[in-house]
């Protein structure tokens, strides 16, 4: 998924997004423990790197919130 695209749901979607996420690579990371071969393994890739920018999105989003209520501005 497209950073723009994250930015565009809210923190309730965000946060289910990344349950069904972390939900999928532990699956597919069970199926390479077993020693099946995933269908397709570019997906784990990209699954990680959903998560991290939803993880990055998060934290800019708390962090803009704290500095504006110490009243700093960016």
């Amino acid at each position: 998924m497209k950073a723009k695209e994250l930015r565009a749901m809210s923190e309730q979607e965000l946060k289910i997004k990344t349950i069904e996420l972390r939900k999928e690579l532990m699956k597919i990371n069970s199926q390479i423990a077993i020693g099946t071969l995933p269908k397709s393994p570019g997906k784990i890739k990209e699954m990680k790197r959903t998560i991290a920018k939803i993880l990055t999105l998060k934290n800019e989003k708390s962090n803009t919130i704290k500095t504006n209520k110490n009243g700093k501005n960016q």
